[in-house]
């Protein structure tokens, strides 16, 4: 089958309308599905059904399906999967190569975040992306933001060059990764929830506990800040902590920075912060066996977009 399939890909012609296919195709196999994969394609799932189709027509093979169990992909869409990140791989290292003996950055870049990045206040990450420009004006970026598991699987299997992210416990060998800012998270409930209007002095940990809990999907169901939480719902964005707290049925943490404006107009309180507040250290993460030198820049640049605290 693995001959085959290769075999198959070789034959595709690779023009500028197969590329576009196969980007298509990467992205919905890196998302987990068509529905999800909408916002980082900015198409609906009608164009990207009509793209998946053409592709498994011009190679001749069946490469997902989905259904009522969810989307899943055929033998032959996994290697064909695994044949488009080698391909583009190298695409874009001869694309880096060639600019790099130019003398100049070239080719693209992909960067992966998590979100709820614009209103943190200790890193400025948009000028970080203005200072890559800069240096890097003709690099194509391409920026994904996606859960925490999702950036750590694809930078591992290649569908990301560097990405930042917190920490998701587990060591990456072939990575280079260095801290770059932490980030506080704090407890928070929404105006409706029965521990808005409770003085923090009256809330025990008995009463956390008996709580429904908003927690996170790269995160272990283990004790937080002293606390065995009653996870009833998980999500792996701050958005959806966000619209969980906001529905008043759950309390959950969130990055305080995200959180402030609501605190302010009075739809969220933050419970108990003297004891329920912890940070979150986040790395710029890049592979460590020749970096290309785009990623080199953006690491740099991000790091260098990190405001210093005032004294």
């Amino acid at each position: 089958m693995i001959n085959k399939v290769r075999q198959r890909v070789l034959n595709l012609s690779l023009g500028n309308a197969e590329l576009r296919l196969l980007r298509v195709f990467a992205s919905v196999v890196q998302h987990g599905g068509f529905s999800a994969a909408q916002a980082a394609l900015g198409m609906t799932q009608a164009t990207i059904s009509t793209h998946m189709r053409h592709l498994e027509e011009r190679l001749g093979l069946r490469l997902c399906s989905r259904g009522r169990s969810g989307f899943l992909l055929s033998d032959e869409g996994r290697l064909v999967y695994e044949a488009t990140l080698e391909l583009f791989g190298s695409l874009e290292k001869f694309q880096s190569r060639v600019g790099e003996a130019q003398g100049e950055l070239t080719g693209s870049l992909s960067f992966g975040t998590v979100d709820a990045m614009i209103t943190n206040l200790t890193l400025d990450l948009q000028g970080g992306l203005a200072a890559f420009h800069r240096q890097a004006p003709r690099v194509h970026l391409e920026i994904d933001v996606a859960a925490p598991q999702v950036l750590h699987q694809g930078l591992l299997n290649g569908s990301y060059q560097i990405v930042l992210m917190p920490s998701v416990g587990s060591v990456m060998p072939h990575v280079r990764s260095q801290s770059v800012f932490s980030e506080v998270q704090k407890l928070y409930c929404a105006q409706r929830h029965p521990l808005f209007n409770m003085p923090d002095a009256e809330i025990t940990d008995e009463i956390l506990e008996a709580q429904s809990f908003a927690g996170r999907t790269y995160m272990l169901n283990e004790t937080i800040c002293g606390v065995d939480f009653t996870w009833a719902a998980a999500t792996p964005h701050m958005e959806g902590t966000l619209l969980l707290l906001l529905s008043g049925a759950y309390i959950g943490f969130l990055p305080d920075h995200y959180a402030d404006e609501w605190v302010r107009n009075g739809r969220l309180r933050v419970l108990a912060p003297e004891r329920m507040t912890f940070e979150d250290m986040f790395h710029i993460a890049y592979p460590r066996n020749k970096p290309s030198r785009a990623a080199e820049t953006l690491a740099q640049a991000i790091t260098e977009s990190v405001r210093k605290p005032h004294c």
